[in-house]
């Protein structure tokens, strides 16, 4: 059955693994994984946002539902979280919630009681982290810049200055910081709640007026304290020279009765010292005769160390070698006289051999093994024969010619002397062995 384009409309079922239309398959979906897996990368690369920790993403385009059931057209996600943008419909901005510093300066803010201050303060401000009031920040400082936030929380702490300022008196300013700081906090969290902002910290670095109301208020006091402060320098000066003066007394009566003390403890010290010094000779001579004697019984310890040592010397260097080499010596005559000892015991057992064999054969054994050696046998005449050497021979003929035919047969003759010796001392008659056997072979 054929599928489109004459492609099979589905994969054999005997389908091979190692078969090209598999292995094309495989291909194709392998590629097809590989392009979705990248689409998917793309895909959250480019619509996945997270929220970093100083900062709120602002997702537009699409209507959410807060907790209080109000509806919203935009969706805020805070630090730590994350959102997907959905593509050609939503837009994702995003609001810095870092501390900004705000440097203050309120000049010509009345008091109570008509009096002008110039104050100077520092506070930190940032986008409010309650979701709250972090939806009036988006509505107010969505893409606008620091410097602009900056300005609108300036202005509003400014205010918040002047109408704290108007409920204290210049004292109350002056005196009691915190106080007045934290007035004003409260005075101005209301207004930056509306705004989305948060107040940090603020602190008055400066308080002044330009009519020298505070330093008038001062100067009394600053009297009053300098007075005082030199009434209590002299008086602690008399307490510091009565106190002196005791202390003077106490120290000679001190002195006279420490000295008292220590001449006597320097007597006790020298009883003491002479009374140890004393017990230590004594102690110093009982060491020193128990010294010599344990040098004494350390010195014959250390003779019987060296006997018992010389002795384990001489044992090791002297009678274990001898020990050794005679062990050894003995190894090695049994090795030398094994060789010799089988080769006898094997000369034993082929004489042996041969007596059962020469008694077994009977009275024609030893003409057989004359036979079977005759090689031997003659090789053994002919080697004694031809160990004769003849330097120079001087033959003397008496006519007849038989001088040289005796000479010639010397040599056979010789033979046949070696062969007759041989028959007298063995019994073995070589020729008439011989000569048998010719016969027995005629026959």
């Amino acid at each position: 059955m054929q599928g489109g384009y004459g492609y099979p409309a589905q994969p054999p079922a005997d389908l091979s693994p190692f078969d090209p239309m598999f292995i094309w398959f495989l291909i194709i979906a392998l590629m097809a994984a590989g392009g979705l897996a990248f689409l998917f990368v793309v895909f959250m690369r480019n619509f996945l946002y997270i929220a970093r920790p100083n900062e709120a993403l602002v997702f537009s385009g699409k209507s959410s539902t807060t907790e209080d059931n109000a509806a919203l057209g935009y969706t805020i996600v805070k630090s730590g979280h994350r959102g997907i943008r959905l593509p050609f419909i939503q837009t994702v901005n995003r609001l810095d919630m870092t501390t900004q510093p705000t440097d203050i300066l309120v000049q010509n803010a009345y008091s109570k009681g008509n009096i002008a201050l110039e104050i100077h303060a520092v506070a930190n401000v940032k986008i409010h982290g309650d979701e709250r009031w972090l939806r009036n920040a988006v509505e107010r400082f969505l893409n606008r810049s620091r410097n602009e936030i900056e300005i609108v929380a300036k202005q509003t702490l400014e205010g918040a200055v002047r109408e704290v300022v108007a409920q204290l008196t210049p004292e109350e300013v002056n005196q009691d910081r915190l106080k007045f700081a934290d007035k004003l906090i409260h005075a101005a969290e209301d207004d930056l709640q509306k705004l989305g902002l948060q107040l940090d910290t603020l602190k008055i670095q400066h308080v002044s007026d330009g009519v020298g109301y505070l330093d008038s208020i001062g100067r009394p006091v600053i009297a009053r304290a300098l007075r005082d402060a030199e009434n209590a320098e002299n008086q602690a000066g008399q307490e510091t020279q009565q106190a002196q003066a005791e202390a003077s007394r106490r120290a000679e009566v001190s002195r006279a009765t420490a000295q008292t003390a220590m001449q006597t403890k320097q007597n006790e010290f020298r009883q003491v010292k002479a009374q140890l010094e004393g017990n230590a000779q004594a102690v110093e001579r009982e060491a020193e005769a128990a010294g010599k004697t344990a040098r004494a019984m350390a010195e014959k310890e250390l003779q019987g160390y060296r006997a018992t040592l010389e002795q384990r010397r001489l044992m090791v260097e002297v009678v274990i070698p001898s020990q050794i080499r005679q062990q050894a010596q003995t190894i090695l005559a049994k090795g030398q006289a094994a060789p010799t000892i089988e080769n006898g015991a094997a000369q034993v057992e082929v004489l042996r051999s041969l007596s059962e064999a020469w008694t077994a054969m009977g009275p024609d054994a030893r003409e057989i093994y004359v036979i079977q050696h005759l090689e031997q046998i003659i090789g053994a005449v002919v080697s004694n024969v031809e160990g004769i050497e003849v330097g120079e021979v001087h033959v003397i003929d008496q006519g007849d010619g038989r001088a040289l035919a005796s000479y010639a047969a010397a040599y056979p003759n010789m033979v046949a002397s070696v062969m007759s010796a041989l028959k007298d001392s063995t019994g073995v008659d070589v020729p008439a062995i011989l000569l048998g056997a010719s016969d027995k072979g005629r026959s």
